[in-house]
């Protein structure tokens, strides 16, 4: 093992140097709002209000806590060392360089992966309103659009952000307006359901709140992108106090509030919630014409929105490894204070997923969705482990850097932990899960053999 000192030795804490400050304070602001509210949100909460029934509600709100305890700890780092790497710059000063490789290149791997599969996605919806047109060249062109976008200043980043951001709060606020007003037998020409869509609470018993738990948690994902947007902002100090503080309020209205909404709106069983998505379902319900082709407008922009910022996140976390000395040289070049050559890389792979979708949708295809399926808990574990070990050492050396605090230290700390743990646990129970698990394990394991070899490598030399 490399010594204490090499191991502690913080990463380079100019990594983001040479990369422009492009981002202002309303990018962020309006990137930490949007952020949370996913293309996971739209299209993928109807499975589990099928599973858990009424009980998504509770199923959104225990994921939805642990969530905040992780973009607390997530903050409290990223405030005390902002970084371009985020997390993975975080891993590498607490644990060592093998965690740092190990968080970032699996993140890295994840988001450009989700890429593609958002690529498809937004294709799928435009293709319905202009059917004969191929599948193929609307991704081909959402990829060059954003590629484009990306390589260029990054203040082109924020301001698709900003807009992408601005429609989806917009339409989710309006949405839970109109239904708490439709609950509430305040809309006109609608009769109030009242409580009778939740008389049975868990439908499926306990095996249904399981697959609606996780389905919620895979929800969350994407909020450390604006962790790692920060270190191009202004201020990223205070950009990044100021998104994890609002993280609370935002994660219960739009999540935990909307799941509250369309289970009081909606039968749990009613096939409309999977067929047509629980957001059209229930404006259906309420008898708003053109229901449907609004909210795949909104859909698309959470789909394009999610593809711009991943290759925005890919392309930094790439950069920052390089940075690290813990990648190709080559994608660490920057001009204009963009990371073009990473921007490139992410965007490549991620047309590489896309093609694979349809070359091989049987075996290579799902073998590469299941080994990123638990990535996100991986990176969490990182985080919590990472936060353990930074926050004495924050204490000691350097208390005011301590702009954000995770509550309660270390027990919630430890809590989110064990909250992990138990969520590894319930994947490998079911049997659609239990796949990803192996196979994130899989892919987890061998980055950290190569990583630590790496590290070990640098170290005799």
């Amino acid at each position: 093992m490399p010594s204490t000192t090499q191991v502690e030795s913080p990463p380079h804490e100019d990594a983001a140097a040479s990369l422009s400050h492009g981002l202002k304070q309303r990018h962020l602001s309006m990137i930490a709002l949007g952020g949370v509210i996913g293309a996971g949100l739209f299209v993928g909460s109807g499975a589990g209000i099928a599973a858990a029934g009424p009980s998504i509600v509770l199923a959104y709100a225990l994921s939805g806590l642990l969530v905040m305890l992780v973009m607390r700890m997530l903050g409290e780092m990223s405030a005390a060392y902002p970084s371009s790497g985020s997390f993975s710059a975080h891993a590498e000063r607490a644990i060592g360089p093998w965690a740092g490789f190990t968080a970032g290149w699996s993140f890295w791997v994840l988001l450009c992966t989700a890429v593609g599969l958002e690529g498809i996605g937004a294709a799928k919806i435009v293709t319905g309103w202009l059917p004969g047109t191929p599948e193929w060249a609307w991704v081909a062109l959402f990829m060059v659009v954003f590629c484009a976008t990306n390589l260029a200043a990054v203040k082109n980043f924020g301001e698709f952000e900003f807009w992408f951001a601005a429609l989806k709060v917009g339409a989710i606020t309006l949405f839970l307006v109109l239904g708490v007003l439709a609950v509430a037998g305040l809309l006109p020409g609608t009769d109030s359901p009242g409580t009778s869509h939740l008389t049975d609470f868990l439908p499926n018993g306990g095996e249904g709140l399981v697959v609606g738990l996780l389905a919620s948690v895979f929800a969350y994902g994407g909020l450390e992108t604006v962790t790692i947007a920060a270190a191009e902002s202004e201020n990223p100090v205070r950009g990044v106090a100021s998104a994890v503080r609002t993280a609370m309020w935002r994660i219960a209205l739009f999540y935990i509030g909307s799941m509250a909404v369309i289970v009081t709106l909606v039968p749990w069983d009613s096939e409309a919630v999977v067929e047509k998505g629980p957001y059209v379902a229930a404006l259906d319900q309420l008898g708003i014409p053109g229901a449907g082709q609004l909210m795949n407008v909104v859909v698309l922009a959470a789909l394009l929105s999610a593809m711009n910022a991943n290759i925005y996140g890919s392309s930094r976390i790439a950069y920052s490894l390089v940075e690290r000395g813990q990648g190709p040289k080559a994608l660490g070049r920057v001009s204009g204070g963009v990371p073009r050559i990473a921007v490139l890389a992410s965007c490549v792979f991620g047309f590489v997923c896309v093609v694979l979708s349809y070359w091989r949708p049987d075996d290579v295809f799902p073998w590469l969705l299941n080994m990123i399926g638990a990535v996100i808990l991986v990176v969490w574990i990182f985080i919590a482990v990472s936060q353990l070990r930074l926050r004495g050492r924050l204490e000691r050396e350097a208390p005011g850097k301590l702009v954000v605090r995770m509550w309660a230290f270390p027990v919630l700390t430890w809590v989110a932990l064990a909250g992990m743990a138990a969520i590894f646990v319930l994947m490998a129970r079911e049997p659609d899960t239990r796949v990803q698990l192996y196979s994130t394990g899989g892919m987890t394991l061998l980055l950290a053999v190569v990583g630590y070899a790496w590290q070990r490598a640098r170290t005799r030399a």
